[in-house]
């Protein structure tokens, strides 16, 4: 295959997730129909099968460009300069604000979710693996440099995720919002209280 036509492939793959993920917003996964899909793009249902085998696919692949907006944010923070407690305080804070933002507050994308979590579950173990990297990548530097006491880098990152499952997990996220419980910002400084170094607080 040569390069022009791998690149024709790859944008109409991403035409077809573009347009998919704006029928989704607007009318629902549940009621979108490839036909409806191919016939905004102007092509024959067959064509769109060409680049994805079935709806589900299409599917996965809107989840995996959403959910993929989310870990290069969240990467581009942990790249940043300066200490690691204000990058993870940042990082944690963005990510429940996409989330927020794409899920929460759109009924036709969190119906998306749901679906995602029942059937396409791999793609989003794949994407908290992402974000628990990334933050793991955090921790690890703020150990390095004496601001974190954090021996065990991959356990500190499952735990900080863990603790912030509320405000990341986007039906836990709907969930929460009318119910009682610690602020986001409270819960990002118990988290960084559980990380700081003995050093720095003088206390354990």
């Amino acid at each position: 295959m040569t390069l022009v036509s791998e690149h024709i492939e790859h944008d109409t793959r991403d035409r077809i997730l573009v347009v998919a993920e704006r029928l989704f917003r607007e009318i629902g996964y549940q009621k979108t129909t490839v036909a409806d899909i191919a016939k905004v793009l102007r092509m024959s249902p067959a064509n769109v099968y060409r680049f994805f085998d079935s709806k589900k696919a299409i599917h996965e692949g809107v989840a995996r460009t959403l959910m993929g907006g989310v870990e290069d944010a969240a990467q581009a923070i942990a790249a940043k300069p300066g200490p690691a407690a204000v990058r993870l305080r940042e990082l944690i804070v963005t990510i429940h604000r996409m989330n927020s933002e794409r899920y929460v507050g759109d009924s036709k994308l969190h119906e998306m979710v749901e679906i995602a979590m029942e059937e396409s579950w791999e793609v989003c173990v794949a994407h908290m693996q992402r974000l628990t990297e990334t933050i793991a990548q955090v921790i690890a530097e703020g150990a390095a440099s004496g601001e974190f006491d954090a021996p065990d880098v991959p356990l500190a990152a499952m735990c900080t995720c863990t603790a912030m499952m509320r405000f990341f997990h986007p039906q836990m996220i709907a969930q929460a919002a009318s119910k009682p419980g610690p602020s986001l910002d409270q819960m990002v400084d118990f988290v960084l209280a559980g990380l700081t170094s003995r050093g720095k607080t003088g206390k354990r």
